[in-house]
């Protein structure tokens, strides 16, 4: 009788809590308890990007605007709510949240640092640039990487100089996200670093990677190498799409090698629109 009392109480907790809208969350960020508060900012943060586009979304990002706004990154129970909203500014990408994301890019935490450089690379404003480029200079190699990553969002042609220094960096996904970000740019500076993602001998000697990781990290670079046409990585991509373990790799080997072979038949190139929608943060 206790298990089974037990069972429809957690049962009915969940359905109330799956009830639970963006703007009640938003509104227990903005007056719930101290502990309350963050965990509230998380749940939206993970919810929102199931809100569909509407007057009611603008709403809610005017109101999570104005909520961020009145937080203060020097208050101990406040820094973790910012950190969460300004992932939830940005998977709402409106670009009137620019100027909080760029302040908060600059903030003294790290954490909300980082996110914010991710969510200027969800709006993909070009405005964002010399934010993101002052990221790609920190210490942090967490930084540099999301900033490499987000470099390559904007889509933005100024950052090839920066792009083409952390080729060079000593972290691996450093130079990964900054090879993948500089192919969406349709610069081969970065075929090289590609080679060496699509070679697992190589890709492991680099970084420890789960089998996950380092499927992600060999599709990623051969979609990039698909958009660079580079003939002098078909030899290795061919062999990719005969040889490697991983179905997913084999075809998205096979495809690169496709558009590397047209595009040397002189077909038209294709558009970097497949690797901006597909490109993951490498390594999460």
């Amino acid at each position: 009788m206790v298990g089974t009392a037990l069972l429809i109480f957690l049962v009915f907790n969940r359905m109330t809590f799956e009830r639970r809208s963006p703007a009640d969350e938003l509104a227990e960020v903005r007056g719930g308890t101290a502990n309350r508060r963050w965990q509230a900012a998380f749940e939206l943060s993970r919810s929102i990007g199931r809100m569909p586009p509407g007057p009611e979304r603008d709403a809610l990002s005017a109101e999570t605007r104005r909520v961020f706004d009145g937080l203060s990154g020097k208050r101990a129970e406040d820094v973790k709510v910012r950190r969460y909203l300004v992932l939830v500014l940005g998977k709402l990408q409106d670009r009137a949240a620019l100027p909080e994301l760029l302040a908060a890019a600059r903030d003294p935490d790290p954490e909300t640092r980082l996110y914010a450089i991710w969510a200027l690379g969800m709006l993909r404003d070009p405005a964002a640039l010399d934010a993101v480029l002052e990221a790609s200079e920190a210490q942090d190699p967490g930084a540099r990487k999301m900033a490499a990553y987000v470099l390559g969002k904007l889509s933005d042609p100024r950052a090839i100089p920066r792009l083409r220094v952390l080729l060079g960096d000593p972290v691996a996904d450093v130079r990964w996200n900054a090879a993948i970000a500089l192919a969406s740019l349709h610069d081969g500076s970065g075929a090289e670093v590609l080679r060496s993602m699509i070679d697992r001998g190589a890709l492991t000697r680099q970084a420890a990677l789960s089998a996950d990781q380092a499927e992600v990290a060999m599709v990623s670079a051969l979609q990039a190498l698909a958009l660079l046409h580079d003939p002098a990585s078909l030899p290795e991509i061919e062999r990719v799409a005969r040889e490697d373990p991983n179905l997913k790799v084999r075809e998205a080997a096979r495809k690169a090698a496709e558009a590397t072979r047209a595009a040397g038949a002189g077909a038209p190139p294709k558009s970097s629109e497949n690797l901006e929608r597909r490109a993951a943060l490498l390594v999460g």
